[in-house]
């Protein structure tokens, strides 16, 4: 039997203001444990919630990013539970009325496009967190009350390939709006995935399973793929409604395997009811206009590239894949690099040569280093061969001066005419037989002088060599 996955996903995106949502706490990062607290985000009886203004204008910003309904009147609830981490025992979110509905955002798989729904993105308040060391638990409530944007999908996705293209394209819409550092490692891109499966041709949705708290591609591919095949293979040995019931389960990176965590709460469980602390969200017209200026987003920036560039959709693609790619490619233009050149040089030379764990910021090898290695190329100041030797160094000293090293290392290219001629000339005197014999036909020959002048002298411009030898041939 043939089966079809079902995927929806709820990212948890931490947006980057200065202050917490309902209060004027810092949300800075690697303070020391309950340092950025009050009495209200410790939900300390008497403490009232105000709405940041800030948090409501990133959301906005977000929802005209995806072409989504924005509500210029919503509402805040209060999501009841108990956790160690949450001291109020309840949070702040939205549910029956979020501030953005109904947008979209388009995916690229094997050069198809696809269009994944998003249902909803509210605002609502962090938890803290657990801290676990040996046989015991300590609680960091920092984190409780930081903003958070959820964005909520429609089960569009049927593998986790395009799981993980769509959490990249929601990625670099919120690092490209500039509303979060979305950094995975602190937590403040994370992702709860509900996956279920389907033999194919039904249209009946079956038992989701809740795999929680997932902060690294890598490990969302494989969570989504192990729980796929853990569910084919209940369904296969007849035990699917044993196995499979609505549950959420973690990922255990180290075995490679998802585990139950605590059954699935429903809506109902949580008891939502209008947080009576908040009034409802009225939005003025003047914050919706400055949350609706967005900056470029990357889908706009990529087809731009296409038509302004003549650029390939691939490498236009990588390019505006993250923000720092798309600053670092125009950047290069504009310190005078060709388009040709800054593409060959940063999707394939640099990046190919990053993939062992440094990153475009931390290689040393900055726009304009990259650049001036470029021009030098098209100057014909050096080989393409040698540009890779520089680039090699620059890496591994983490940076340094193009011009110094081409002279250190004396990789600098003879383009001077007359010294080019020079050498031209010798050959052909060296070599009168195969020159009748080449001005009688013998075209392959000419392959035979280039190399002969390309030995006589290291670095020799081959470009300039083929052009001039072309011209003494033919006197």
């Amino acid at each position: 039997m043939e089966f079809e996955t079902i995927i929806g996903l709820e990212v948890h995106t931490q947006l980057n203001t200065k202050s917490k949502i309902f209060c004027s706490c810092a949300t800075s990062f690697g303070e020391d444990a309950n340092s950025n607290v009050c009495p209200t985000c410790l939900g300390l009886p008497g403490a009232l919630p105000v709405l940041n203004r800030d948090v409501v204008k990133k959301a906005i910003s977000f929802g005209k990013a995806i072409n989504a309904k924005i509500n210029q009147n919503s509402i805040f609830a209060r999501k009841n539970y108990f956790y160690p981490d949450s001291p109020k025992a309840y949070q702040i979110s939205q549910f029956e009325r979020p501030i953005v509905e109904s947008g979209s955002v388009e995916i690229e798989i094997n050069g198809e496009t696809k269009i994944i729904g998003i249902t909803r993105a509210h605002m609502e308040e962090d938890a803290g967190k657990n801290i676990h060391e040996s046989d015991y638990s300590k609680v960091d409530l920092n984190r409780a009350c930081t903003p958070l944007l959820e964005i909520v999908s429609e089960p569009d996705m049927r593998n986790s390939t395009e799981a993980v293209a769509y959490l990249k394209k929601l990625h670099s819409i919120v690092r490209f709006l500039g509303i979060s550092d979305a950094n995975m490692q602190e937590g403040s891109f994370r992702c709860d995935a509900n996956v279920s499966i389907r033999p194919k041709g039904d249209n009946k949705l079956y038992t989701r399973v809740e795999i929680k708290n997932l902060n690294s591609f890598k490990f969302i591919q494989k969570a989504i793929d192990y729980e796929v095949e853990r569910q084919i293979e209940a369904w296969s040995d007849g035990k699917y409604d044993e196995e499979i019931f609505q549950e959420t389960r973690l990922f255990d990176v180290n075995k490679g395997i998802t585990r139950s965590m605590r059954s699935k709460e429903e809506a109902a469980d949580y008891r939502y009811f209008p947080d009576p602390d908040l009034l409802s969200v009225n939005i003025p017209e003047d914050l919706m206009k400055e949350g609706e200026a967005i900056p470029e987003m990357p889908d706009e920036k990529r087809d731009r590239y296409i038509r302004e560039y003549g650029i390939k959709m691939s490498d236009a693609s990588v390019l505006t894949s993250e923000l720092e790619l798309a600053i670092y490619f125009e950047s290069m233009i504009n310190e005078g690099a060709s388009v040709k050149g800054a593409i060959t040089w940063l999707n394939t030379e640099l990046l190919g040569r990053l993939k062992g764990g440094n990153t475009l910021k931390d290689c040393g090898v900055d726009s304009k280093i990259l650049a001036t290695l470029v021009k030098r190329i098209d100057e014909g100041k050096i080989s393409g061969k040698s540009a890779k030797e520089i680039l090699d160094v620059l890496i591994s000293k983490k940076g340094g001066d193009v011009d110094s090293l081409i002279n250190e290392l004396g990789l600098e290219q003879v383009s001077n005419d007359e010294a080019i001629i020079d050498i031209i000339s010798s050959i052909l005197e060296s070599n009168k037989d195969k020159v009748i014999e080449y001005k009688n036909g013998k075209d392959k020959l000419f392959g035979f002088f280039v190399g002969q002048v390309m030995k006589q002298s290291k670095g020799i411009n081959p470009s300039k060599v083929n052009e001039l030898l072309k011209i003494e041939l033919a006197k």
